[in-house]
């Protein structure tokens, strides 16, 4: 589980979608439910993405050993890559095959022109290079080789946000979230223990109904919480904010009357790093200060 920040950001994003074009809150659940079940499908194809690197990579060495007139590294190739203990875990993990078997679409083909671009340019690198020439084996710079390759050619990579923004739309949105899922999963992964379980979205029923609640508590108590929201403008107006700001601060309203056993910091504080994904640059400060009084003025702990 990557915890609550990621659901309240699809709840923000489903809040905004309906102020964009209202749709009946059974119908919003919904798409905001399939919007973050389709984040696991980028999950699992990005780190299918990874396997498919190396299952290229294992290619092209028997490509190798077929040719009629053989080098030295075609007949004795560095195995240094394909033998990386972090991509064999992911290779070889259950929830990873089951999934991937279940849903074909998510592997990679090995003449895919992305696969095939990005393994070019990974090979000609400097960091390729020199990890392929160090000897020996470490897990930890195996994990660590493979961690700046992901940041690097898939969560850094222009061309992949595209490649993916085309065959999926709301991936577009959604691949910062599913960058830290492949991040901490690479980052947890230990040298004596097998790789058996991926992160989810959503861990449990408990997960499910928080991010149900929080939507429609929103939704259904936006006019009182508008109220709120213009009661601590000081010389502003409310019809001059922007609609993303008030979308941010009518959620958070929501969830420190709703919710009373998170602690009101816990929940500024998240909506502050929201505002840095969805709003303008200074928006994180307004949205700061006023939370901050709202907490104040109910003596919110």
């Amino acid at each position: 589980m990557l915890g609550r920040r990621q659901i309240r950001e699809k709840v923000v994003e489903s809040v905004y979608s309906y102020y964009q074009n209202p749709v009946k809150i059974d119908v919003l659940e919904k798409n905001m439910f399939t919007g973050i079940e389709k984040i696991y499908n980028l999950y699992i194809y990005q780190l299918n993405f990874l396997v498919g690197l190396k299952d290229l990579a294992e290619n092209q060495m028997e490509i190798g050993k077929n040719k009629y007139f053989k080098t030295d590294s075609d007949v004795n190739p560095n195995q240094k890559f394909i033998n990386n203990q972090v991509l064999k875990k992911l290779e070889e993990n259950p929830e990873r095959l089951f999934f991937s078997g279940q849903h074909k679409d998510l592997k990679w083909d090995l003449h895919d022109d992305m696969l095939v671009k990005t393994f070019q340019r990974m090979t000609a690198g400097k960091r390729y290079q020199d990890f392929m020439k160090e000897e020996g084996y470490s897990f930890e710079e195996d994990q660590k080789f493979i961690g700046k390759l992901f940041l690097r050619y898939i969560a850094e990579n222009d061309d992949f946000h595209d490649y993916i923004s085309d065959r999926e739309l709301t991936w577009a949105d959604d691949i910062h979230i599913a960058n830290s899922m492949v991040q901490k999963t690479i980052g947890f992964l230990k040298e004596d223990e097998e790789s058996r379980t991926l992160i989810k979205m959503i861990k449990d029923e408990e997960d499910k109904t928080f991010a149900s609640k929080l939507l429609r508590d929103t939704l259904n108590n936006w006019e009182a919480n508008e109220k709120k929201l213009s009661e601590r403008l000081e010389n502003w107006d409310l019809e001059r904010v922007a609609l993303m700001d008030k979308v941010i601060l009518t959620t958070a309203i929501s969830e420190l009357d709703n919710f009373p056993f998170t602690p009101s910091r816990v929940v500024i504080n998240e909506y502050i790093e929201i505002a840095k994904v969805f709003a303008t640059d200074r928006s994180n400060i307004f949205i700061n200060g006023i939370l901050d009084k709202y907490c104040k003025d109910l003596n919110r702990i």
